[in-house]
């Protein structure tokens, strides 16, 4: 993605937005992968169990990844930068 051409100023308002939306993606991606870690523990534990976890299992990084695509959309909108 290109960058800006000029300088980029951001208010208090705006750094303090993308603060709390970086605070939580890095929630969202963390319960996420927790839940991720948890289920691969209980298989590893109970095999027989794998079917239960699969379909939850398999949405997960679907879900880190829309997520860390709208935080991304938000900070190029913000920082004035448009993707290719």
């Amino acid at each position: 993605m290109p960058l800006p051409t000029t300088p980029v100023t951001l208010s208090a308002e705006q750094i303090g937005d993308l603060n709390k939306k970086l605070s939580s993606l890095r929630h969202d991606v963390n319960n996420n992968l927790s839940l991720i870690i948890a289920a691969a523990e209980i298989i590893k534990l109970h095999p027989e169990r794998a079917g239960n976890y699969l379909n939850d299992l398999a949405a997960k990084p679907h879900k880190i990844a829309e997520t860390v695509s709208q935080f991304s959309i938000e900070l190029e909108k913000t920082l004035q930068i448009r993707p290719r």
